[in-house]
């Protein structure tokens, strides 16, 4: 009687199959790529770029209250677009039962001045205790001024 050799090993292929990783991972990058657009708040605007932004970490919570003011001077109050006339009766009516009287404000860094300031006058008569001007870091410092002669 003679014993017989299984060559059960020779069957088990030791290769990682990647082909399900590949897929679970382009299924996730697709749905990155659709979800990010949805994750900024408000109206979207080129903000004024300055070196020595103060941190607003605040005016990303979901319930921050967000004036943004658009090239052309169209007014959105998050994601509505609004009238300045009708801007401070919103703003009072989000306020009312709010402790943190807390408004951001965004501007396009090419808006009119006026418009800007008449969005700040509106959202103040609301009665507004803090108000916050958004800006964005500057990439690069500009160079130091030259030194005046003789100093």
């Amino acid at each position: 009687m003679a014993l017989a050799k299984r060559d059960e090993g020779k069957k088990i292929s030791s290769d990682i199959n990647v082909t399900p990783m590949v897929d679970v991972m382009l299924v996730l990058l697709i749905i990155f790529m659709v979800v990010t657009p949805m994750l900024q708040k408000g109206v979207s605007v080129d903000m004024a770029k300055v070196n020595n932004p103060t941190p607003m970490e605040d005016a990303d919570k979901e319930d921050a209250l967000l004036v943004s003011v658009t090239r052309n001077g169209d007014v959105f109050f998050g994601s509505d677009k609004i009238t300045v006339d009708a801007l401070t009766t919103k703003v009072k009516d989000r306020l009312a039962n709010k402790p943190d009287k807390r408004v951001y404000v965004k501007a396009d860094m090419r808006a009119r001045f006026g418009g800007v300031v008449e969005v700040v006058d509106a959202v103040r008569a609301a009665g507004v205790d803090d108000l916050g001007l958004l800006t964005e870091q500057r990439k690069t410092t500009p160079p130091p001024a030259p030194a005046a002669p003789g100093q």
